[in-house]
């Protein structure tokens, strides 16, 4: 891993390039197929033709939930709050979204040289069911810390941001969100609310997809990895290795892991997020053999400290997972991922993955380097070549290694 410079990550992404509205058909989209070296140009509905035999495809199921916020103070100044994170962040997700009555969140302030502390901010929505009443104090100046209250207080946290937020758009798209958005920027199969941004991967898929995908005989299953805001966070130092990687919420079934170990050696992650959650859970099993303290929390050095350990196998490793849930009886497991893929980082469950086309000099391209070598330059300039459109509502492809 040594002389792993930005600069080896960057391209150059005309802006016109980045698609800033979907297309009317998901599966409509162009899609790079990179298969052993060979590349190849379809559409997305044509994946099934070219994914390898027996491939178990992994979802990501996370939703959406309109994390923007904007209150207006006495003086006419409009503060924008974006739900990061419930707090403690430790806490799972879908129990913070039941939240009655007042619910406690780390935020991201705009404007905030204009909210005070001590000073409440309030607005009254009209919803189809009468008026709801939300404001906002700070709960900890220093910590971004915002406690919401609400009336009627018997109303979840999740019904009451569906009535106050706004679905928050890549920043990268600078333009303002649309009606379409709500829909558009979800997976048809987006269940489990708690992202700031859609596993957008996933967006490319029809119900005539996984119709074909049965058809020809290709499993899936679902997991939860709650995207955070820090997957848009560039990576601001040289050396690249010294980026602070944002921490993820995971939830993972015993189903999950029963066919994980079922179809091993053809896992296949639809989406960065869904890769980070596969190769996590790899880790999570060998800090459990290992006794390591806190085995569900996965920095992102984890990885580079332990590459190589003699006799712990892919399998043994959700085993472990697997037995340890058996023996407390968990039908689920909730962890807290770090993990950073880059280059030198070695593959333990992925065979491969289904993509967009992601910014220079991002994580997600660290990854897709780690995966590929340096191929992936090759295949960004031939997918620039050929007109394939970028980013979150852009063009897909499968890289299989």
């Amino acid at each position: 891993m040594d002389n792993l410079t930005i600069d080896q990550f960057r391209y150059t992404l005309p802006d016109d390039r980045i698609a800033r509205f979907p297309l009317p058909q998901r599966d409509e989209s162009k899609l790079l197929v990179y298969k052993h070296g060979q590349i190849s140009h379809h559409h997305f509905y044509e994946l099934t033709d070219h994914l390898p035999e027996h491939s178990f495809l992994v979802f990501n199921n996370t939703k959406v939930i309109p994390a923007r916020l904007f209150f207006a103070r006495s003086t006419g100044a409009v503060i924008e709050l974006f739900l990061l994170n419930p707090s403690p962040a430790e806490r799972p997700m879908n129990e913070a979204m039941q939240d009655t009555g007042t619910a406690i969140w780390q935020c991201m302030i705009g404007n905030r040289k204009r909210w005070k502390p001590g000073e409440r901010l309030e607005t009254i929505l009209s919803t189809g069911q009468g008026e709801v009443t939300v404001s906002a104090v700070y709960e900890d100046y220093d910590q971004s810390l915002v406690r919401f209250s609400w009336q009627p207080a018997d109303e979840s946290f999740a019904y009451v941001i569906q009535q106050a937020g706004q679905i928050p758009l890549p920043p990268y798209l600078k333009r303002m969100v649309t009606e379409a958005d709500k829909e558009t920027y979800q997976t048809i199969y987006s269940k489990e609310d708690g992202a700031v941004a859609a596993p957008t991967a996933g967006l490319h898929f029809t119900d005539h997809i996984f119709q074909k995908l049965s058809e020809k005989g290709c499993g899936h299953d679902y997991l939860t990895l709650h995207v955070g805001a820090g997957t848009f966070q560039p990576i601001k130092m040289d050396d690249v290795r010294q980026h602070m990687m944002h921490v993820e919420q995971v939830v993972y079934s015993q189903k999950n892991i029963r066919n994980f170990l079922a179809h091993m050696g053809n896992l296949l992650p639809v989406g960065t997020t869904s890769m980070r959650s596969l190769e996590s859970l790899y880790w999570v099993g060998i800090k459990l053999l290992r006794n390591d303290p806190n085995p569900f929390y996965l920095d992102q050095h984890y990885a580079y400290q332990h590459p190589v350990i003699e006799g712990f196998t892919p399998e043994g490793a959700l085993q472990a997972i697997l037995s340890f849930m058996e023996a407390t009886q968990k039908q689920t497991i909730m962890t807290h991922t770090g993990i950073y893929i880059m280059p030198g980082y070695q593959f333990k469950l992925c065979q491969g993955i289904i993509t967009n086309f992601h910014q220079p000099g991002s994580t997600l391209i660290l990854l897709v380097a780690a995966l590929l070598g340096n191929a992936w330059r090759h295949i960004y300039n031939e997918a620039l070549h050929h007109d394939y459109r970028f980013l979150s509502y852009g063009d897909s492809s499968l890289l299989l290694p």
